[in-house]
């Protein structure tokens, strides 16, 4: 998973799609989310970072991350690898 070079994100969770137009925010844990991506952390090291530091069962957090990824798949910001 690599986040699309041309998206534009800012420290407060600000995304912005050049190529699209679109734009939207993030909620905080949506921006932890993002960084770790941006870092190269792959699924297993997100989920265990996550669901450590926030005390969420491993199954819910992968549901809603599965969505997450979904999503930014869907609006061209992740490429698969």
């Amino acid at each position: 998973m690599k986040i699309n070079g041309n998206i534009a994100i800012s420290q407060s969770g600000y995304v912005f799609n050049p190529q699209t137009g679109e734009s939207f925010s993030l909620n905080p844990t949506a921006i932890e989310v993002m960084k770790m991506l941006q870092e190269g952390k792959d699924r297993d090291e997100i989920t265990e970072e996550i669901t450590s530091r926030y005390d969420v069962p491993k199954s819910i957090f992968l549901c809603d991350f599965a969505d997450f990824l979904h999503l930014l798949q869907q609006y061209d910001i992740l490429m698969n690898d």
